[in-house]
């Protein structure tokens, strides 16, 4: 089947999506709203499906056109980043970088590489999705994001993953904390303390008791929460301390908060970057990902 359908169909499909509404589309777009309409309804005719559900009060997406919504923006984006690639001067490149990134890296190490990548490449704008780890495939799967910065890879055999460091679990704690003066801590002396951990459903809550299952150890979580900022926040407070990836924990000195790597055995997470098989990045997608891989090794 040939599809016939120009840019525009497909920039006015997403405004109208972006906007709300044909009005507020057209006014955008420089249309009128007659000729929105013909542009919609002939993108509908080339993919054979209705975009859109109108009412007199919303425009809302369709199963297919949310399906098509994160390809059309990739497919505009590719196009705009490879036409401004070729028509680069100097170091005047531009394009926006659109990844997936699990919150854990996402709080702490991931700023330091944009802001070294922003200093190179000044009007390269970020689009960060920061998400669980699950959530974070589905992106990368479905085109939403050029690719992720995850601590899984995934079997879906349309997705690789390339891994680039071990994260360690370590001990979080106040600086007034009875371990934070441990030198050997092991995960036998945690068993007696309450700790605040993340919500059982979490990728590295899972990862992280399967290891600890494997060699007979048990912790006691004296409180659940979904984010590891979170538990953060809590052990600063006073509520006890948290078992955590090192990614998770803030970097350098810390006036409260003090970090104690636990052994025997030592349990880490695999982080790595998730990508579509087939592929290819953005001229800023793919600038982004050698530095983000730099600074990891």
């Amino acid at each position: 089947m040939r599809l016939n359908f120009e840019l525009l169909d497909l920039r006015a499909f997403l405004a109208v999506k972006d906007l709300g509404g044909f009005h507020k589309a057209a006014d955008f777009l420089g249309l009128s709203q007659p000729a929105l309409s013909r542009r919609i309804k002939a993108l509908e005719s080339a993919i054979g499906a209705p975009l859109f559900e109108r009412s007199t009060r919303k425009v809302i997406l369709t199963a297919i056109g949310r399906g098509l919504e994160p390809l059309v923006r990739r497919m505009i984006e590719e196009l705009e980043g490879s036409l401004l690639s070729l028509g680069d001067l100097g170091q005047q490149h531009q394009g926006q970088v659109n990844i997936a990134c699990i919150p854990t890296a996402a709080f702490y190490f991931l700023p330091r590489v944009v802001q070294a990548f922003n200093a190179v490449y000044p009007t390269i704008r970020f689009r960060i999705v920061d998400e669980g780890a699950n959530a974070c495939l589905a992106s990368v799967a479905s085109g939403e994001v050029e690719f992720g910065l995850n601590l899984i890879g995934a079997s879906d055999p349309e997705l690789t993953f390339t891994p680039l460091a071990e994260d360690p679990f370590v001990l979080a704690c106040r600086r007034d904390h009875p371990l934070a003066q441990s030198n050997n801590l092991t995960w036998e002396q945690l068993e007696s303390e309450k700790l605040i951990g993340v919500s059982r459903a979490s990728g590295n809550r899972i990862l992280l008791e399967t290891a600890l299952m494997k060699n007979n150890i048990q912790l006691q979580w004296l409180c659940e929460v979904n984010h590891l900022s979170t538990s953060l926040g809590l052990v600063e407070a006073g509520l006890g301390a948290s078992v955590l990836p090192k990614l998770a924990t803030p970097q350098g000195d810390h006036p409260i908060l003090v970090t104690k790597e636990i052994s025997g055995p030592t349990i880490s997470r695999t982080i790595g970057i998730v990508e579509r098989r087939h592929s290819r990045l953005s001229p800023a997608a793919q600038r982004f990902r050698d530095m983000l891989a730099a600074s990891w090794q």
